[in-house]
């Protein structure tokens, strides 16, 4: 997929999983990367393991998704640093969980969904100076569940026991966004990608117990294999020139088709009055 020398890399979730296997495989070929996680601890850990491994330096940066104030901060630490950012990989997630952020959205969507947009958002600038530029985020098949997005129930705490529809709301309003802003970014060498990375034996099974969790996970993909996806849509030169697609495997999939225009549109307008900052 090409030589990463030169370019900058911010990877969400970076610290485990799929996203850990995306940033080691972008140091691997000389890219320069960070890693926004919760976890100060784990995300030093990781950001330490890579550039031990790779030689590149690899810095961890302080970001908790269901927290809108953390996310602003996040982005402004990387804008502070004063580095171009060609590739933003909205990476981390979280499924099966029930509750409210600290904002007070469903957490699955807020996490997964407002988090994200709110960084992207924040950082479009530095992508646009930074051209070409891609986003590139991690939906799901999942998201073919969906039948639309419910504005009332995101503003309330999970009501499904599995967070399971919620979830697929949450990877609807993914590709959306993803569709929505290479409408919003024509033009400014910004190309964005929505993905479903696989089945992947990966920590959001870590709820299950043992020994359920081993059988049930046995068969899935490896976590370099789940990044496969990302990382192609990350740095491939085949899909340098397309942008607002779903992908699936390596190859462009049609989406759900309730991820209509309008409703991409109505979405952005409620994510950006619901991520503005306070006047």
């Amino acid at each position: 997929m090409g030589d990463c020398s030169g370019r900058t890399f911010l990877v969400t979730g970076g610290n485990t999983g799929v996203g850990l296997a995306a940033a080691r495989d972008f140091a691997r070929r000389g890219g320069r990367v960070y890693l926004a996680c919760r976890s100060a601890q784990k995300g030093e850990a990781a950001a330490a393991a890579i550039t031990a491994e790779t030689g590149q330096p690899v810095t961890f940066l302080p970001l908790d998704l269901a927290d809108l104030s953390s996310v602003q901060r996040c982005a402004a630490q990387f804008l502070a640093l004063g580095q171009d950012l060609h590739v933003l990989l909205n990476n981390a997630g979280v499924a099966g969980q029930r509750g409210l952020t600290r904002d007070g959205f469903e957490l699955t969507f807020g996490v997964n969904h407002l988090g994200h947009f709110a960084l992207t958002s924040a950082l479009l600038s530095r992508l646009a100076a930074s051209a070409p530029a891609r986003v590139v985020t991690v939906s799901s098949d999942a998201h073919y569940q969906a039948t639309g997005i419910d504005f009332g129930a995101v503003r309330r705490r999970t009501r499904s026991i599995t967070g399971l529809r919620e979830y697929a709301v949450s990877k609807l309003a993914n590709v959306l966004f993803t569709q929505e802003l290479a409408r919003r970014s024509a033009g400014q060498g910004i190309t964005t990608y929505a993905l479903h990375p696989g089945l992947v034996a990966s920590d959001i099974w870590r709820r299950v117990p043992w020994p359920v969790r081993p059988l049930l996970t046995r068969r899935m993909l490896s976590t370099e294999e789940g990044a496969r996806t990302s990382v192609y849509c990350a740095t491939s030169p085949e899909v340098g020139a397309a942008t607002g697609r779903f992908y699936i495997d390596c190859r462009e999939r049609n989406p759900n088709p309730a991820a209509t225009p309008e409703l991409a549109g109505l979405l952005w307008e409620r994510s950006e009055a619901w991520t503005a900052l306070p006047a």
